[in-house]
């Protein structure tokens, strides 16, 4: 796909279009031409902060500096790439090798020779605390090179698997300076990241600190990882660079109409609905450019009581007033039914929906690249003060409220004598506001997931659903969780390790807990974010996942099933 459109339909188009006129009347298209922060107020003065602009050629020169870097991996064998990163380090990563697979699948194998033709390769993503992907990288050490990417400092989880890597290099035989020949850092110039690297002899390839992290898909943060993987990375910034042109116009300006769709139907008219969630599709269901959609209109616009949420089916199949269903390259424009559709090559769709949310904050009358609140920090900081005590004990003295063939429930709130799950799961999807959503997030390691849940606690409480494993989800949409309009409802789901996940319960070297504890902690510190601003949210523990999996979709499904029509 070479071209780029967006199409909307119905009452949406009114708005879009209203929307646009007022975006052009003030002059929004010619000052992002322009790079001019002012858009944003007098004191938004930054024009680094919209250097997103120009990354479809400011990159090229990274690609140089990275393909001496990919030669030297597939000299030594190295043809495995595993990324550490939360949010948005690993998502664009993850969309760019998900478009090129078919691709790769005939670019030749790792030995294919350099000369202007790719080496292929595979990425492994590591982003929170899912043992079943660690397993899988640790199949591979041979091969592997590690990234840890990061904007700021190093993650827990970051410490936690470079530790873990590091051990197991060590225990292969490799030397300390061949081990820091196995760890390339993206990091910010100048970030604590970028001298913890320096100190331990890593490789370290820096970006632009003022470089908003959600804006950096076009960046070292999502190139570089994918090109180390075989990705064909000139191609995509020539996707980007194809729709430049277009965007300093007032007219055949998608990324100035899907900004205004965005935001002109997230705007709350006098008396109406806001339609400020975003239903994503895409032609082969729900991926990482998706994912990282949902993570850049979360930061950029959930702020000072306003938001955009982003869902993924099966969490909201329409019928939902403020619902705004679009999709992504749908196939056939006429058997489309969703209310916008964006047609663009991967390169394109970035770009364009870092314009379309720049855009739409703007209508929100929010700076979508200010770090607004420290709610993501706030909940990683709890983490870490509960893991300080790990090894004394259990990471939190709270007690189950109730507990039901294994599966224990936290509440702030007692329930009556005789309730059952399906009470508990009841309550919870009747707090949903007629304007909310509910939300599960899944702490745990495995196939299971808030995906499987969603449809029947949809129908169960008339609501759309957003779904997402944990740290990394709620590190995504976080803003908009608790920065943004107040209205959803919350779902935490852990568990003990499941039997024979050994990777689990080991410790983290040179830490006093275990990967199963960092996952629990990091939930806990989630649950505490949310308790904080008095959101409803319940935690079900999992004494032993794989049962209680099967015990709790059966509960969900009794509680769609209680609904009355």
């Amino acid at each position: 796909m070479s071209g780029f459109d967006v199409l909307t339909r119905g009452d949406v188009l009114d708005s879009a279009l209203q929307a646009r006129d007022y975006l052009v009347s003030c002059g929004v298209p010619g000052a992002l031409a322009a790079k001019d922060p002012r858009l944003w107020g007098r004191r938004a003065v930054d024009h680094s902060r919209l250097g997103w602009l120009d990354l479809p050629f400011a990159s090229r020169g990274l690609l140089n500096q990275v393909n001496g870097l990919v030669s030297e991996a597939r000299y030594s064998g190295l043809d495995h790439i595993v990324l550490i990163g939360v949010g948005a380090e690993s998502l664009a990563a993850q969309a760019i090798m998900e478009a090129h697979a078919p691709a790769l699948a005939g670019a030749g194998g790792p030995g294919a020779e350099a000369g202007g033709e790719r080496t292929a390769g595979e990425l492994t993503v590591l982003d929170g605390g899912d043992t079943a992907a660690l397993a899988y990288a640790m199949e591979r050490l041979d091969r592997t090179l590690v990234v840890l990417a990061s904007k700021a400092g190093v993650s827990l989880e970051g410490d936690a698997y470079r530790r873990i890597f590091a051990e197991a290099f060590r225990e292969r035989g490799l030397s300390e300076r061949e081990i820091a020949g196995r760890f390339l850092v993206i990091t910010d110039h100048g970030s604590p990241l970028h001298d913890f690297a320096r100190q331990c002899g890593y490789r370290i390839g820096l970006t632009d600190p003022y470089l908003p992290g959600h804006y950096g898909a076009l960046s070292a943060y999502g190139l570089v990882p994918a090109v180390l993987a075989g990705a064909d990375a000139d191609r995509l910034l020539d996707e980007a660079a194809s729709l430049v042109p277009s965007l300093s116009k007032d007219e055949d300006n998608p990324g100035l109409l899907l900004g205004a769709v965005i935001g002109g139907c997230a705007q709350q008219e006098p008396g109406g609905l806001a339609r400020d969630k975003v239903l994503l599709r895409e032609p082969g269901g729900p991926g990482a450019l998706s994912a990282w959609i949902s993570q850049l209109l979360a930061v950029g616009t959930g702020k000072r009581g306003r938001g955009v949420l982003a869902f993924e089916p099966p969490g909201a199949r329409g019928g939902f007033p403020d619902v705004h269903g679009v999709s992504i390259n749908p196939k056939s424009a006429a058997q489309d039914d969703s209310d916008t559709s964006v047609w663009a090559p991967l390169g394109a769709q970035f770009l364009l929906w870092e314009y379309a949310t720049a855009v739409a904050g703007w209508l929100l009358g929010v700076n979508p690249f200010e770090a607004g609140s420290t709610v993501v920090q706030e909940a990683e900081d709890d983490a870490a003060a509960l893991l300080r005590t790990a090894s004394s004990g259990s990471l939190t003295a709270e007690r189950p409220v109730y507990v039901e063939d294994g599966i224990e429930v936290h509440a702030d709130f007692p329930w009556p004598p005789g309730a059952e799950l399906q009470t508990v799961l009841g309550g919870l999807v009747a707090s949903v506001p007629s304007d909310g959503y509910l939300s599960v997030m899944t702490y745990l390691s495995g196939d299971f997931s808030g995906r499987y849940l969603a449809p029947s606690l949809s129908r169960g409480s008339g609501r759309p659903v957003a779904y997402g494993p944990g740290p990394g989800y709620p590190h995504a949409t976080g803003p908009v969780h608790k920065d943004g309009p107040g209205n959803g409802a919350f779902l935490i789901i852990t568990g003990d390790p499941a039997p024979g996940d050994a990777l689990a319960a080991h410790p983290v070297p040179g830490r006093p807990y275990s990967l199963a504890q960092l996952r629990l902690a990091r939930a806990l510190g989630e649950l505490r974010a949310l308790r904080e601003r008095r959101l409803p949210v319940i935690r079900l523990h999992l004494r032993d996942p794989i049962e209680g999996a099967g015990r709790l979709t059966e509960a969900v499904r009794a509680v769609a099933g209680a609904r009355r029509p």
